[in-house]
């Protein structure tokens, strides 16, 4: 990945709400294009350090061809083992972290690993490819019911039976392989509806299966909970999602008054100047809190 065509969501507000100072530690959790990962440098400077952490061992190699003289180190993991990734580098704690939670424009637009409706390559939809099962391999073997309770669990879709229905039929005369295929299925399953509907038909059903081939909301939950353990008192957490179902679990993390102060009421929502430069940021929703004192510290930040 010799480029990178993702743009950060929200960068103001992140930097806002992180409240960074020269010398700070931080880790982004998503490295993605490394947008947010650059401004964070920047905020910290040479003194500070980050650590920038991503599944897609592409994202990483690319970050560390094009942060190279940065105060960035990198480590090919998930988010939710920061506290391992902390550990190998050497670092207690650490002021800040980031996640921005979800999808980057570059593995939309990399035919080969199927995120795109429009691609030909195979419906593989991992961040890390060499860890776990494909999702063509998951759409090819499920039984109609299980697959019919995933796309309604993890996509919110309302046709999941039929859609369910569709694949087992289509699958019987020949495995379903490439993105673009499975797509046609999806879609040829779904009622037409007028107004047409502003996403794709297939939209929820990829993400559904995205959700599970990655363990999404598994990963999410889990970092939730082992991330505070290794934050500053006063340390600060932001977390961008783009759907209900993650922004419900930062929501109910953030609600815990004997580990967070929540900052952020609401959700932060992209400006109107930045959705219409963005398209992508139309859906994203920011949260933030601040790490409390354990009980009988008198330090916090």
């Amino acid at each position: 990945m010799a480029s990178t065509i993702h743009k950060s969501v929200m960068p103001a507000e992140v930097l806002s709400y992180l409240g960074l100072k020269p010398g700070d530690r931080v880790v982004d959790g998503t490295l993605g294009g490394g947008g947010h990962t650059r401004l964070l440098a920047e905020a910290v400077g040479p003194t500070g350090q980050v650590i920038a952490v991503d599944r897609d061992p592409g994202a990483i190699a690319h970050g560390a061809e094009i942060f190279a003289g940065l105060p960035v180190r990198f480590a090919q993991a998930n988010y939710r083992d920061i506290p391992e990734v902390l550990d190998a580098v050497g670092v207690d704690a650490v002021d800040a972290v980031l996640l921005d939670v979800g999808l980057s424009s570059d593995q939309l637009a990399d035919a080969s690993r199927g995120f795109s409706f429009d691609a030909d390559g195979p419906l593989d939809l991992r961040f890390d490819p060499t860890e776990g099962e494909p999702a063509w391999r998951l759409v090819n073997r499920l039984r109609p019911e299980s697959l019919a309770d995933l796309i309604y669990e993890f996509g919110e879709e309302r046709f999941s039976r039929r859609i369910a229905r569709r694949i087992a039929a289509v699958r019987e005369k020949a495995p379903i392989q490439s993105a673009r295929e499975f797509a046609r299925v999806v879609a040829s399953a779904i009622p037409r509806q007028y107004p047409p509907p502003r996403i794709h038909p297939a939209t929820r059903t990829f993400q559904a299966l995205r959700i599970a081939v990655n363990e999404e909301l598994k990963s999410l939950q889990i970092a939730l909970e082992r991330t505070p353990t290794r934050l500053v008192p006063g340390g600060r957490m932001v977390v961008i999602s783009f759907h209900s179902l993650e922004d419900r679990l930062v929501k109910q993390a953030f609600r815990n008054t004997q580990v967070w102060e929540c900052l952020t009421r609401s959700p932060v929502d992209a400006s109107e100047e930045e959705t219409s430069r963005n398209p992508r940021s139309r859906s994203a929703h920011l949260r933030a809190a601040r790490r409390l004192p354990e009980p009988g510290d008198a330090t916090s930040a």
